[in-house]
């Protein structure tokens, strides 16, 4: 299990919450849900490489996610503790526990290394309501770059109600910003053609995804963009 790596996620797996919000703006905080979990660990060990249990400690509902280890042949075990929701409080904490465990396996960790996002009111509708501040807008990422410590270092955020980019974070090293970017084109395709890692990483003779060369990376890209999607 030593050689398996998680891929950071995509742009699209990445969900915007506003944080606090007054006259001036709104910060923005980065979530991932369940959905892109369960992807990522499909595509890293497997539908059958994984499991999850929940199980209730002191009035707690507690996560447990399981890896099977081929080389050792066991289970490896991660476990975290949901937060109480307001709404469907069982549902929540199931959902918040599992996305926590699925921290401790490593998925989605580079989110702690996002900067603080800080949208001002000329770029949202912040408006007055009952005493408070309120935000009806829908903010989504577009577009997303790490380093090789797998620490944000590229960032675009947009409005999806006026279409209008709101914070942008520009990346110290364009080039590896551009090779990032195709890397999470290269695993978009992945998904969308149903093409297993194993299959394009043979072809072009490496052991991980991060051993192609901006080259390969290209070639692999555009193969995959000429590939029917796997429902077609």
């Amino acid at each position: 299990m030593d050689n398996i790596r998680i891929r950071p996620l995509r742009a699209d797996e990445i969900e915007c919450r506003i944080g606090t919000i007054s006259e001036k703006g709104l910060s923005l905080l980065l979530y991932k849900d369940a959905r892109a979990d369960m992807r990522i660990l499909d595509e890293t060990f497997g539908c059958f490489g994984w499991k999850r249990t929940h199980q209730s400690i002191d009035g707690n509902l507690y996560c447990t996610v399981e890896l099977w280890d081929g080389e050792k042949q066991e289970w490896i075990a991660k476990q975290d503790v949901g937060t109480v929701s307001y709404t469907e409080k069982e549902k929540g904490q199931a959902s918040d526990s599992f996305k926590r465990a699925c921290v401790s396996v490593g998925i989605g960790r580079e989110l702690y290394s996002a900067p603080f996002i800080w949208i001002p009111a000329q770029k949202c509708h912040v408006q007055r309501k009952n005493d408070k501040w309120i935000c009806y807008d829908k903010f989504a990422v577009t577009d997303i770059s790490y380093n090789e410590n797998r620490e944000m270092t590229g960032l675009t955020i947009v409005n999806q109600d006026t279409g209008e980019v709101v914070y942008s974070m520009f990346p110290k090293n364009p080039q590896k910003a551009i090779q990032n970017s195709q890397f999470n084109d290269f695993y978009r395709e992945l998904d969308r053609t149903g093409v297993a890692m194993d299959t394009v990483l043979s072809r072009y003779g490496v052991a991980r995804p991060e051993d192609l060369s901006p080259e390969l990376l290209t070639k692999a890209l555009n193969s995959l963009k000429r590939t029917k999607t796997k429902s077609a």
